[in-house]
């Protein structure tokens, strides 16, 4: 087990998020599906079932099957170590519990019975803050230009035009986030 001493786990938040999701992506499995529906979805709930408010936080560790879960980590396993080194593993994991809260409640908020699950909200709100990691007073990048016009227009207009179990609203919510972080809290 000596090659065990040559591996570093370089990124708490980000290893943790990524094992715990894929964990329960082994159980939903298992469970034929019942888990997300239990524990790791959200939408429109019973307000007075204390799991309507739990799932808002889970419902970014269940993924429907394997590609969507490969989908989401393949980004935050590339962009996110850097994010939790510039911001912190403590500030990180406050982004990520009010991105997931935000995103499960303007889903509740504005769709009647849309599930979500995943983490995609949270790989937006990634991919948007990490164009403004080297972000210099005054100036705009340029790099979050460019995010904005490949994803957040794409998604906007895929919202509109697709009709697919892909929530956009998730990834444009997750955005905002990522750019209010960016910009004004972090």
């Amino acid at each position: 087990m000596e090659y065990l001493d040559y591996l570093g786990y370089n990124s708490l938040v980000i290893l943790s998020f990524f094992f715990i999701s894929l964990m329960v992506l082994i159980f939903n499995k298992i469970t034929k599906g019942k888990a997300n529906k239990m524990l790791f979805s959200s939408g429109r709930g019973n307000i007075i079932n204390p799991f309507t408010y739990i799932r808002m936080f889970t419902h970014v560790l269940g993924h429907s099957n394997f590609n969507h879960f490969r989908n989401n980590f393949l980004y935050i396993l590339l962009i996110g170590p850097m994010i939790e080194e510039k911001y912190g593993s403590y500030n990180l994991i406050i982004m990520i519990l009010i991105t997931s809260f935000v995103t499960a409640l303007v889903n509740i908020i504005c769709s009647k019975k849309t599930i979500i699950l995943g983490s995609s909200g949270i790989t937006y709100m990634m991919i948007l803050l990490s164009s403004l990691v080297n972000i210099e007073s005054g100036k705009v990048p340029i790099t979050l230009i460019l995010i904005f016009l490949f994803y957040i227009v794409g998604e906007i207009r895929d919202g509109i035009n697709k009709r697919d179990k892909v929530s956009h609203m998730s990834h444009i919510v997750g955005s905002i986030c990522g750019f209010i972080y960016g910009f004004y809290v972090f």
